[in-house]
């Protein structure tokens, strides 16, 4: 059932992608040919005016297919003869659609179905018997943490993270910028390191701080959803930052088989069957977020390497007063769509290969 439930869930994603494509589309007044739910033969099709509605019967992903989309067209009301500023926010949509979609299930989890009142934040309300931070040159109650190593801090989770990450040259040597009486308060070269200290659930290694709760009101839950929302983007840019740097690798890159299976492990092992659907949810709003980020990074074929694509043809027309060729465009979004696709069926193998070896 949580097999099913997430490849469903990471299906409607798709659709949703692809509706942000439709929508915008129509109200642009580009032609929209078809609006497929699923893929695969068609098990159900509806023509309503110019537009093919289609649910097939392969319950994964979607399509929007414009007219003149990826060839050139006469119709005037192809893709291709649109406004380039239309262009931009039909391919713009589909990753708009899917960021609204993660922030929406984030304000749903903390806001509306977290059963709590209160938040947490990143505010110190205390310090453990033996900690190493608190003083006058240190970390004082009510400051709240801002920023560590030039990375923000946007969640409670984050402190921990951040300082596991060892952005620092010196390990264990932190730049941590707090708000203190409204001033960003910077300690420089500050230490924080882990230790022994006594809590409700026993000796735990901690930094020796207690972090502060904030009453769950509409405006704050809102907040903290944005705030985790934002962090996810962040997340997508240090996992880049890394496979650029050398730091991950291929072993370290999953695709659906690898996102599903995660998922259906993540709920199995929770603690009941509302937990399940909760982490279910979380990792839906987590991978909505993820697809909204790459869909939009200038590779051909994705809609950001379109979007740069309608960006520089739009100049370069506008330089030399000659239109370009769209079958050039066509050759290269082609391209990086073959070599997409190749890597997308290598970590699919991968990722299957992992599953019968483990």
């Amino acid at each position: 059932m949580y097999i099913f439930l997430a490849i469903l869930m990471f299906s409607l994603l798709i659709v949703i992608h692809e509706l942000g494509h439709f929508v915008t589309a129509k109200l642009s007044g580009v032609q929209v040919n078809e609006f497929s739910v699923f893929m695969g033969p068609a098990i159900f099709q509806k023509q309503k005016g110019e537009t093919l509605y289609s649910i097939r019967c392969i319950p994964f992903g979607g399509y929007c297919a414009m007219e003149g989309e990826d060839d050139d067209s006469d119709n005037p009301r192809s893709f291709g003869k649109a406004a380039w500023w239309k262009k931009l926010i039909i391919l713009v949509a589909g990753a708009a659609m899917n960021f609204l979609c993660g922030f929406l299930i984030f304000y749903f989890l903390f806001g509306v179905s977290s059963g709590v009142d209160v938040l947490p934040e990143p505010v110190i309300s205390g310090f453990y018997q033996g900690n190493t931070i608190e003083g006058a040159d240190g970390l004082q109650v009510g400051d709240e943490f801002y920023s560590i190593d030039g990375e923000r801090v946007y969640t409670s989770s984050n402190i921990s993270f951040l300082l596991g990450m060892n952005l620092s040259e010196k390990p264990g040597v932190h730049d941590v910028v707090v708000i203190r009486d409204g001033q960003k308060v910077l300690l420089d070269d500050f230490a924080m390191e882990q230790v022994d200290v006594q809590t409700e659930n026993g000796v735990q290694k901690l930094f020796g701080m207690k972090l502060s709760t904030q009453p769950r009101t509409f405006v704050s839950s809102m907040k903290y959803a944005w705030d985790n929302t934002i962090d996810t983007v962040r997340m997508v840019r240090i996992s880049l930052q890394m496979l650029i740097s050398g730091q991950a690798g291929l072993k370290d890159v999953g695709g659906p088989v690898m996102i599903v299976q995660t998922i259906s492990e993540t709920a199995e092992s929770s603690a009941s069957t509302s937990a399940a659907l909760r982490n279910i949810l979380y990792f839906t709003g987590f991978i909505a977020v993820n697809l909204a980020v790459m869909n939009l990074l200038p590779i051909p074929a994705l809609d950001g390497g379109r979007a740069v694509c309608v960006i520089l043809t739009t100049v370069v027309e506008a330089i030399t007063h000659k239109k370009l060729n769209p079958k050039y465009e066509a050759y290269l979004h082609g391209v990086g769509m073959i070599v997409l696709l190749g890597f997308m069926a290598l970590i699919t193998f991968k990722d299957i290969f992992n599953i019968f070896r483990g």
